[in-house]
């Protein structure tokens, strides 16, 4: 009976990130941090240290993380802005939620679809943007990941 509980204690108890194969990527220059999904593998800092590349090589998933100043008048401005730029690129945004200090949006591109993330820091000054792409036909599978990645990037420093 007691090795049942304990079976059943160890199930019960929470899996960790790494246990998942899930790793963690935290950017000292902006101060953000996200847990990167198992499977995919970094290229290393970018030579102004704002973020990194990630992939799923196999899988033909790519997942972006910078930060950046505030150009615009304000984050809503900027994520504005980045939405255009998307938008001239040729997705289509067939989502977007935007708030004061965060901002989701999403497109397609023929077989393509992204989700990015913007948070505005705690400097009030800077954002940090995460974007993951991967083939329409992995969508229903990476939705559990795109809302963990969501859920887990954050400004290190509020």
């Amino acid at each position: 009976m007691r090795i049942l509980i304990a079976l059943l204690a160890l199930i019960a108890l929470p899996v960790s990130a790494q246990e998942l194969g899930w790793g963690r990527y935290d950017n000292a220059r902006f101060g953000y941090t996200s847990e990167i999904p198992a499977g995919f593998s970094g290229y290393g800092e970018s030579d102004n240290g704002d973020g990194q590349i990630f992939d799923n090589a196999g899988k033909a998933q790519v997942l972006s993380f910078w930060g950046a100043n505030i150009t615009a008048e304000d984050f809503e401005a900027e994520v504005a802005a980045r939405m255009g730029y998307a938008e001239r690129d040729g997705w289509n945004i067939a989502y977007q939620a935007t708030t004061s200090y965060w901002a989701s949006f999403s497109g397609v591109m023929g077989q393509r679809m992204f989700y990015t993330r913007m948070i505005a820091l705690c400097d009030g000054l800077s954002y940090a943007a995460m974007t993951v792409q991967y083939s329409a036909a992995q969508a229903a599978d990476m939705k559990p990941r795109v809302e963990r990645l969501v859920a887990g990037f954050r400004d290190l420093g509020c």
